[in-house]
């Protein structure tokens, strides 16, 4: 066999690990790589014509696509309802949370929220099996035992790796196979019941169809009827948000819905416009809401395009986490998710995204609210709402400023995180905020679009420089260190070098996952 495992097999690894399952990623490999990388090639295309002048529309090939009629699968079973979706990694304690705490869905997250170490990658395909089987438990180091509680338990849908990630531990020909694959095939073939999944970063139906043709790939090998495979998409890149109805249409018999993954878009909208000017500045992360001008268009475009496809449309993440010890900000804070679900709920979503168990009961009484006896709210159309590309594109509304303290934050929380993702933890709760992958793609990119497009910062009056982000990075590092006691300031040296690579470097890289990736065992 051409298939080498080069990472090392711990106890019950083999579970997973099968020759039956390894052979199944094989071919997937075989059958998929060369369009992968194919896929991989047009993205560079199309950002280096956006960064030549060019712009984002709706495709004139797929006009038909859009404004013909045809709707995609019926909800799967355990799909029906997903008022309340709550996400998270899938290591033993984090996964008896989620799966006790009432949601009606557990993102079983080997993306964002995950570092792809070794050990999470093929532990967290254990964890999941475990959980099926109704036998997974968990002993901290201070002797607390977490253990599934009995009754309905969420549905599991597990969100793999995005297409650009390579899995460097399995190897086909000498050749790193794709993150993505591994995690998909690992885990619909020791999960037939319910393949339900998450599909990240997607920038083009093209990418939905290729997914499409790996799930009907493993329908046919693993005797599965066909649509027992749902995904639902998450809009979560500028692109993407272009080719909606497209991205519904290649997936149709497969679809769960699409998600508004808010935090990747606010990534991906710095990312594909980062050179072109002040037009395409966004203020701090904080000022950017749901509701500003191109951010309300792409979800009420998202709300408008699933319903009039028969399809879920799932709202992004509250990502607030209680503080057990200051009730002030968590009065201040729940208003705010309060008032956003609200908003989800009004607008038309089915349901939406939580971080943490105790926001579960509050983003269930407003659906409640909204939703009554009913699963979801797929019969409403909104057939009144109509956006154009120019409202989608209207960064240049978006109120706010760039300030020190939104440098500060940026800084800050970019090398809290990678400093926590190097060590094997990729969901991270930093001043109150879950904080991801995703969260860590907006603090850098930031950076890097404010330096290289000569900001001045509206509070202090300083231009953003490299000596600037330098001298910030140091100082909150050494408040890092005094509030933990005991902790060097050199040990940040890792994560500090990585967000400098990641944030002022001339060259942009595509995602900071990927050089982090490279610095891990």
């Amino acid at each position: 066999m051409a298939v080498e495992i080069t990472g090392p097999i711990h106890e019950r690894y083999e579970e997973i690990l099968t020759l039956e399952a390894v052979n199944f990623l094989e071919e997937l490999h075989r059958s998929f790589e060369p369009r992968r990388r194919e896929l991989l090639a047009r993205r560079k295309e199309r950002e280096a014509a956006l960064a030549a002048g060019g712009s984002l529309d709706f495709l004139d090939e797929t006009k038909d696509v859009r404004e013909s009629d045809w709707r995609v699968a019926e909800p799967a079973p355990g799909l029906v309802d997903r008022r309340v979706e709550i996400t998270g990694p899938t290591d033993a304690k984090m996964s008896i949370n989620a799966l006790n705490s009432g949601a009606k869905v557990w993102l079983a997250d080997h993306e964002d929220a995950n570092t792809p170490l070794w050990e999470n990658v093929i532990e967290g395909q254990l964890n999941l099996r475990d959980a099926r089987a109704g036998t997974l438990e968990f002993t901290s180091d201070e002797g607390k035992h977490y253990t599934l509680n009995d009754g309905p338990r969420p549905t599991v849908v597990f969100r793999p790796r995005g297409w650009h990630l390579p899995e460097k531990h399995i190897l086909v020909d000498d050749e790193r196979i794709a993150g993505s694959l591994v995690d998909f095939a690992l885990y619909a073939f020791h999960n037939r019941q319910t393949p339900y999944f998450y599909l990240p970063k997607l920038e083009s139906h093209l990418e939905a169809r290729l997914w499409n043709d790996v799930f009907v790939l493993t329908e046919d090998r693993l005797g599965m009827p066909r649509g027992t495979i749902r995904a639902t998409v998450l809009i979560e890149t500028y692109p993407a948000a272009f080719e909606m109805d497209e991205i519904l249409f290649e997936l149709r018999e497969h679809s769960a819905g699409l998600n508004a993954g808010r935090w990747d878009f606010m990534f991906s909208v710095i990312k594909k416009f980062r050179t072109r000017g002040r037009d395409y500045l966004l203020p701090d992360r904080n000022a950017v809401t749901m509701t500003v001008p191109f951010m309300r268009a792409y979800t009420e475009l998202l709300v408008r395009t699933c319903h009039r496809r028969g399809a879920h449309a799932i709202g992004g993440m509250a990502a607030f986490i209680p503080s057990r010890r200051d009730p002030a900000v968590n009065e201040v804070a729940l208003e705010k998710v309060r008032a956003d679900k609200t908003r989800e709920a009004n607008d038309g979503f089915d349901g939406s995204w939580v971080a943490h168990p105790d926001l579960v009961p509050i983003c269930r009484e407003i659906f409640d609210g909204v939703l009554g006896d009913r699963p979801n709210q797929r019969d409403r159309l909104r057939a009144e709402v109509a956006i154009t590309a120019d409202q989608l594109l209207s960064i240049k509304d978006t109120p706010g400023e760039q300030t020190e303290a939104g440098l500060r934050n940026a800084v800050s929380v970019g090398i809290q995180y990678l400093f926590s993702w190097l060590r094997g933890t990729g969901a991270v709760a930093i001043f109150n905020l879950m904080e991801d992958a995703a969260t860590a793609e907006i603090s850098r990119s930031q950076v890097w679009q404010w330096l290289h497009n000569g900001v001045t910062l509206a509070d202090t009056g300083r231009p953003v420089t490299v000596e600037l982000v330098e001298q910030i990075a140091d100082e909150e590092i050494n408040k890092i260190t005094e509030a933990e006691g005991g902790v060097t300031h050199g040990a940040y040296d890792e994560a500090r070098a990585l967000f400098m690579e990641v944030a002022v470097a001339d060259d942009f890289v595509d995602f900071l996952t990927l050089p982090a990736y490279e610095r891990l065992p």
